[in-house]
């Protein structure tokens, strides 16, 4: 099996247009390494200079945000849905 990784509309460009796509297991910081190689960009989408996650992106594995899990660290086993929201601010 595989890792579903939905891409929000903002950031398909990146994906070639793909809503979601198939990656292997392993932890977040796997899937996100694996997502830049099969699609340049994403990493510095979802990474700061020193390799954590962007404040204003949220990334959730099924339905809990990984800040309150193990955040990169956090395991991604197979059937799993990873998906990346951008924060909206405003008013």
């Amino acid at each position: 099996m595989a890792v579903t990784v939905r891409i929000p509309t903002t950031m398909r460009p990146l994906s070639g247009g793909a809503k979601q796509v198939e990656l292997a297991p392993g932890t977040l910081a796997d899937v996100i390494e694996a997502l830049e190689a099969a699609h340049p960009g994403f990493r510095d989408r979802l990474l700061d200079d020193d390799g954590g996650l962007r404040k204003f992106v949220n990334v959730f594995v099924d339905d809990d945000d990984v800040r309150y899990l193990d955040g990169l660290d956090t395991k991604v086993d197979d059937g799993l849905t990873v998906s990346i929201i951008p924060a909206v601010a405003g008013g």
